[in-house]
C-alpha cells in the first residue's frame, strides 16, 4: 500500500505480463563487390548501402561486379539489399584483399566485409544472407597449410608471436598463433595454428618463433608446407555470420563437380552453402550466388523462413555454364552426386531450378540450410523481444512473464508450421541462489524444425489379388 498522503483518485499504470515477440526480418541479403563507375557520393567505398528497388542502384554503373549482381537478385523477387562497393585491384588478389578489408588503422572504420557488422546502425537493417559474387570461389595458390614445431621450448608464460616470411610480390601475408601446452606440458610451444595461409609463397619460407622470458628456451619451427588453400573471403565471412546469425552463398569453381567436390570439402561450416556450376544472363556466364539469395528471399517471402530454397524456379537465366543431368529417381546423376557431397547445383525440370538442401556443416544436427536458419531466426527473434526483461526484479511473476512471452511466441510457429513444436521453462539447477544473487537468470526453450523432404520413397508391390475383381465387374447369370 501507498505511504504517502493522498485525498482524491490516482491512475497507476502496471506493465506486467507476457509481451509479444516480432520475428527479425530474415532475408535481407549483404552483397559486396565492385563498381568502378560508381556514383561516389550513393555508393562511397566499404560503406553499407540500403537498396529496396531496383531504380536504386542505376548509379552503380555496369561496370564490376555489383551492377550484375544485383540484377540477378531482384529477377527472383524484390528484396532488401545491403550493398557494400570495394575498389578493384589490379588483380583478382589485390581486389580481394579489399573484399576482405578490415578495421581501418588510422579511423577504426570497418572495411570490406567487416562492413556488414555496421550495417544495422548504419542502414536500419542486418543481412541475413551473404554474398561475394566473383570473389567466393577462388581457391588460393601457394598459401601455408602447416608449420611443425621441431623445439617446443620452454619458459613460455604468455603465448610468443610468430613471425613468417612475406609472400612474393603481390602475395597476401600468411599470420599464425602460438599455442601453448598446460599441465605437464605447460610453458612449451605444442603446435601453431595457421591464422591466415597466405598467398603466393614460393622456396623456403622462414618462420620465427618469439623468445621466451629470461631463462627459458627459445622454441624453434620447422618447415612450413605450401599449398592450395581455401577461398579468404568465406574463411573471413566466417565469423561475421555467426556474429550476424546470417548464412554464407559460396560459389564453386565452375569447371568441374571434382573441383565443387573439393571446395565443399575446405569448410565444414554449417552456414556455408555452396552451389555450383554458374549460369548464363544475357549471353553472360556469372556467378549464381546472387540468384540463389534472390530465391531464399522469394522463398521467406511467400512461405516463410523455414522452407528449403531447393526445388524453386531460378528466373531470369538462359542456361547453366555446364549441363548438369538429372532424373527423378537416378542416384548417379550428376546434380544428385553433387547434392550427395553437400553442393547444391541448377537442374532443369520444368524450368532452371536450384537443386539442393545442405549446408557445408560436419555436424549432422545442422545439415539442412531450413534448419540452421530456422534456429537462427527462432533464436534472434526471442534475444531481440525480451530487452524489457533486462534489469528488472526477479520474481516468481518475472520469471512467468517471460517463460509466457516465450511460450506464445512457439505457440505461434507452430500454428503457422514454422516449427513442430517447443516449449521454455526455468531449470532450478541453471538459477541457483548465488547466480539469482549476482542477477543472473537462466531459461531454457527448445523446439523442432520442419525437415525438408530430401527423399521421398514410393514402395511399388506388384500383385494379382485383385483379379478377382475382373469377376465381380461381371453382371450376373
Amino acid at each position: 500500500m501507498p505511504t504517502n498522503f493522498l485525498h482524491g483518485v490516482e491512475v497507476l499504470q502496471i506493465d506486467t505480463g507476457a509481451r509479444p515477440i516480432q520475428t527479425v526480418r530474415s532475408s535481407v541479403v549483404g552483397v559486396i563487390g565492385t563498381a568502378p563507375d560508381a556514383d561516389a557520393t550513393a555508393f562511397p567505398l566499404n560503406t553499407p548501402v540500403l537498396i529496396v528497388s531496383k531504380t536504386e542502384y542505376a548509379s552503380l554503373g555496369d561496370a564490376g561486379t555489383l551492377k550484375q549482381s544485383l540484377d540477378l537478385i531482384y529477377s527472383q523477387a524484390g528484396a532488401v539489399v545491403v550493398v557494400i562497393r570495394v575498389t578493384a585491384g589490379a588483380g583478382d588478389e589485390a581486389t580481394i584483399t579489399n573484399v576482405v578489408g578490415g578495421t581501418n588503422a588510422g579511423t577504426g572504420a570497418y572495411e570490406g566485409v567487416y562492413g556488414f557488422l555496421a550495417s544495422e546502425n548504419a542502414v536500419g537493417f542486418a543481412p541475413k544472407v551473404l554474398i561475394a559474387p566473383g570473389f567466393s570461389h577462388q581457391r588460393h595458390a601457394n598459401g601455408i597449410l602447416t608449420i611443425p614445431v621441431t623445439t617446443q621450448g620452454g619458459g613460455y608464460v604468455t603465448a610468443p608471436p610468430v613471425t613468417i616470411s612475406a609472400p612474393a610480390s603481390g602475395g597476401v601475408q600468411a599470420t599464425a598463433t602460438a599455442i601453448l601446452g598446460t599441465g605437464a606440458n605447460a610453458g612449451k610451444v605444442l603446435s601453431i595454428r595457421i591464422d591466415n595461409p597466405g598467398t603466393t609463397y614460393t622456396g623456403t619460407v622462414t618462420v620465427t618463433i618469439g623468445a621466451p622470458p629470461s631463462g627459458g628456451v627459445q622454441a624453434v619451427a620447422g618447415t612450413a608446407t605450401k599449398g592450395t588453400v581455401r577461398n579468404r573471403v568465406v574463411s573471413e565471412l566466417l565469423s561475421i555470420a555467426d556474429r550476424l546469425r546470417a548464412v554464407i552463398i559460396a560459389d564453386g569453381p565452375n569447371t568441374t563437380d571434382a573441383a565443387a567436390i573439393q571446395a565443399a570439402d575446405d569448410f565444414g561450416s554449417r552456414r556455408v552453402y555452396l552451389v555450383d556450376p554458374w549460369v548464363v544472363v544475357g549471353g553472360v556466364t556469372m556467378p549464381a550466388s546472387p540468384a540463389v539469395a534472390g530465391i531464399i528471399n522469394r522463398t521467406d517471402n511467400e512461405l516463410g523462413f523455414w522452407w528449403s530454397p531447393s526445388n524453386k524456379e531460378v528466373y531470369g537465366i538462359e542456361a547453366t555454364s555446364r549441363a548438369i543431368d538429372f532424373a527423378l529417381g537416378d542416384a548417379n546423376s550428376r546434380a544428385n552426386l553433387l547434392n550427395e557431397q553437400n553442393v547444391a547445383t541448377i537442374i532443369r525440370e520444368g524450368g532452371f531450378r536450384l537443386w539442393g538442401n545442405r549446408t557445408l556443416s560436419i555436424d549432422p544436427l545442422y545439415t539442412f540450410l531450413s534448419v540452421q536458419r530456422t534456429a537462427d531466426m527462432i533464436n534472434e527473434s526471442i534475444l531481440r523481444g525480451h530487452l524489457w526483461a533486462v534489469d528488472r526484479c526477479i520474481t516468481a511473476t518475472y520469471l512467468e512473464e517471460v517463460m509466457e512471452s516465450v511460450r506464445q511466441y512457439l505457440r505461434i510457429l507452430k500454428a503457422r508450421g514454422a516449427i513442430l513444436g517447443g516449449d521454455v521453462w526455468v531449470d532450478p539447477e541453471q538459477n541457483t541462489p548465488t547466480s539469482i544473487a549476482n542477477g543472473q537468470v537462466v531459461f531454457d526453450f527448445e523446439f523442432t524444425p520442419p525437415y525438408p523432404a530430401e527423399r521421398v520413397t514410393f514402395r511399388s508391390h506388384l500383385v494379382n489379388t485383385y483379379v478377382v475383381d475382373l469377376f465381380a465387374a461381371l453382371p450376373a447369370a
